[in-house]
């Protein structure tokens, strides 16, 4: 739950239901949550894995001093980072982003991927992704592939081609 909520700090999306709590309903449409970001933060390839419940410790530590510091009240329902209200979690999650805090590095890391998450479906087989309808990719209006799951652009991007075709190039684009 605070991993969602931190991801939803990054980047907002919609309440996913009337008593969500790690989303804090602060967009409309899908966000980092809801694309998967805690998802591509456990996949071993990410590299995070192992000290996500390290990293949640912290945060949530951080937003008791940040509460108290702030003279806020925390539901004990719920996490600490959880708890806190969207503006109030963004400030201190800008705090630990800064220049010069001793733990930028793992905070930077949980931004980026909860980034990555919403930009790419990194997690995900592209196809996957489209399918599902995933919220950034359907966000960027990210095209969908020909029938046969391939790619093809028979538009230039410039209104022309960059370079011309090899002679040698097969009928599928590759080089003889």
């Amino acid at each position: 739950m605070t991993l969602e909520a931190f991801a939803d700090t990054i980047v907002p999306g919609a309440k996913r239901s009337p008593d969500d709590r790690a989303v804090a309903g602060a967009s409309e449409g899908g966000g980092a949550v809801v694309a998967g970001a805690v998802d591509l933060l456990e996949t071993p390839a990410a590299g995070v894995a192992e000290g996500l419940d390290s990293l949640t410790q912290m945060l949530n530590g951080h937003a008791r001093d940040y509460a108290a510091e702030h003279g806020l009240e925390l539901d004990e329902d719920v996490p600490p980072f959880v708890a806190l209200a969207f503006e109030h979690r963004t400030a201190l999650v800008a705090r630990l982003v800064a220049p010069g805090h001793p733990e930028k590095d793992g905070w930077v890391a949980l931004t980026l991927f909860s980034n990555m998450a919403f930009d790419t479906g990194a997690h995900m087989h592209t196809l996957d992704a489209i399918a599902a309808g995933h919220p950034g990719l359907k966000a960027m209006k990210f095209s969908k592939p020909d029938a046969d799951g391939l790619w093809r652009f028979p538009a230039f991007t410039y209104g022309r081609p960059l370079a011309r075709k090899h002679p040698d190039t097969t009928p599928s684009g590759n080089p003889a």
